[in-house]
């Protein structure tokens, strides 16, 4: 795995979000990959189940966002990618993530992590 091959699959990512349907994700996810939506959370299984989570979570493909990104670090099939993803134009809601992707021998992700932090005025009470 090189940052050459992580930048084109973050690239895809986001086309992928900005797409119709979820067909492009066959091309980013394996099969039997899985999606850690946050540290805490129980991780999406398996393609099937990631494609069901990406069409419930997004407005669809005409959402309004802006996404930024930067590959931090690439050591043998991991990758640690930031995203900065403002939502809305007047921005409505923005995160910067950190995205944890382990690869497989294909290319695909076969295990995604990604933390998303919200600026403090977002933030819900503790």
């Amino acid at each position: 795995m090189d940052r050459a091959h992580v930048t084109s699959w973050v690239e895809g990512y986001e086309r992928a979000w900005r797409s119709p349907g979820v067909t492009a994700l066959a091309e980013l996810f394996a099969a039997d990959g899985s999606y850690l939506q946050g540290p805490y959370r129980q991780p999406v299984l398996g393609l099937a189940a990631i494609e069901e989570m990406w069409e419930a979570e997004r407005d669809g493909p005409d959402e309004v966002f802006s996404m930024v990104t930067e590959v931090i670090a690439v050591d043998g099939d991991t990758a640690v990618v930031r995203a900065d993803v403002a939502y809305g134009d007047p921005v409505t809601q923005e995160y910067r993530d950190l995205w944890i992707v382990r690869f497989d021998d294909d290319g695909c992700c076969r295990e995604f992590e990604e933390w998303p932090f919200a600026p403090p005025s977002a933030r819900q009470p503790s």
